[in-house]
């Protein structure tokens, strides 16, 4: 199933015999808390779901967005209404990176439909609420391992023996600023792949075509093992989202920069190349 869906696609299910369950993941890094912009104006029927503490374990030595405890994600799908025979559609307010968040755990947890809204609120041409629903409790339970997972140690290995693509900003990844992490750098052998390339000015998906060229062109051949990280697992999900679209499967590592940074064991590339 393609992994996107438009905003006039949405509306036309939405109002269909099948509705889909409507996610809210408005989020953004060092920003203000989504639930005020999400009571201020949102879709009808969306439920508001928080990255920080409902998509994300406690911050520590696992990155700054660990993977939840399942059974904390799983009962916090369940409040939104989630239930494993209806479909899902996630979305932010624009940038895809929180609702690729949401889609890749749901995925990864089992869940078999479930779609980002290509271009976020910003694309949604239809009248907001401020209306909080109360949906019907879900039955979703989470299976994780539908997607492929990648540890420190998985990363490094498949940094040497296939493809690791880095979605952090280019300055990042050479090590020219860090204004997060312990240190600026990236995985040595891994390859630079910022996720914003992965969007047209309107912040929606390139098409796939141009997604496959720009894939291939950084390595991606079809035959070769992918894998993707970013600063704590959040725009790296964007470009496993991005991959999928053109084609290919490919591994998050979750932890990303921010737990591999975190080891003063770890080695650091800098600069341009991959080592």
């Amino acid at each position: 199933m393609k992994p996107i869906i438009t905003a006039s696609e949405y509306m036309s299910e939405s109002a269909g015999p099948r509705p889909p369950v409507l996610l809210d993941v408005r989020w953004q890094l060092g920003g203000p808390h989504g639930r005020a912009e999400y009571e201020a104006g949102h879709l009808p029927g969306a439920v508001y779901v928080d990255l920080d503490s409902e998509l994300a374990g406690p911050a520590g030595s696992g990155g700054r967005h660990p993977l939840p405890d399942p059974e904390v994600f799983g009962a916090a799908m369940r409040r939104a209404g989630v239930r494993r025979g209806t479909p899902v559609v996630v979305h932010d307010g624009g940038q895809g990176w929180a609702a690729a968040r949401a889609w890749w755990l749901l995925r990864w947890a089992g869940h078999p439909d479930v779609r980002v809204l290509d271009g976020g609120l910003a694309a949604w041409t239809g009248e907001l609420t401020t209306a909080v629903p109360e949906p019907a409790p879900g039955d979703f339970r989470p299976e994780p391992g539908a997607l492929g997972l990648l540890d420190a140690d998985g990363a490094a290995e498949l940094a040497r023996t296939g493809l690791l693509l880095d979605a952090r900003a280019a300055e990042r990844y050479r090590g020219d600023v860090e204004p997060i992490d312990r240190v600026g750098g990236h995985i040595p052998g891994a390859v630079s792949a910022p996720t914003t390339q992965n969007v047209g000015e309107d912040g929606r998906f390139l098409d796939a075509g141009a997604l496959a060229s720009r894939f291939a062109a950084l390595g991606a051949d079809g035959a070769t093992e992918v894998g993707v990280y970013c600063g704590s697992g959040v725009s790296g999900a964007h470009e496993v989202l991005a991959l999928e679209l053109a084609g290919h499967r490919a591994s998050l590592y979750a932890g990303s920069w921010s737990e591999w940074s975190s080891d003063e064991s770890r080695p650091v590339a800098t600069g341009p190349s991959p080592v």
